[in-house]
């Protein structure tokens, strides 16, 4: 997670100076209106994309302080087996593969972790009109 974290934020600076750059206009010179306006797009690129940064850094910052000791019950930091989905409670991510297991990461907020607080293996819970087995918690 931690891994695939900072690959985001990598590439998210990466775009963010890309359409920075972009977006500055050499006042040195005429500037033409197609020019001006590719310039205003390329700053509001740049904006979305600086958004995308401080949400990494913030997601990076979270991963570090999360106890991923083994539990017994979903909470911040375990491992859920669901069958045939596997999450991590942390940070929200894409999926990632992990010993030969393919994982997500949520974050407490997310609706499916809201459903599935404090259960055990072997308990299930109702989320989108499906139920839901907790096969295994670490």
């Amino acid at each position: 997670m931690l891994k695939l974290t900072e690959a985001d934020l990598a590439q998210a600076t990466k775009k963010y100076e890309q359409f920075l750059s972009s977006a500055r206009l050499d006042r040195t010179e005429p500037i033409e209106s197609d020019e001006q306006a590719q310039a205003e797009t390329a700053a509001d690129l740049a904006e979305a994309f600086d958004d995308q940064v401080h949400n990494y850094e913030e997601k990076l910052t979270r991963l570090r302080v999360i106890d991923f000791d083994p539990k017994t019950e979903v909470s911040e930091g375990a491992v859920v087996d669901l069958g045939r989905r596997h999450l991590v409670v942390a940070v929200s991510t894409g999926e990632f593969e992990a010993e030969g297991e393919t994982y997500i990461g949520i974050s407490t907020a997310a609706p499916i972790y809201k459903a599935l607080e404090g259960l055990r293996a072997g308990e299930t819970c109702s989320f989108n009109g499906r139920t839901l087995k907790v096969h295994d918690v670490a």
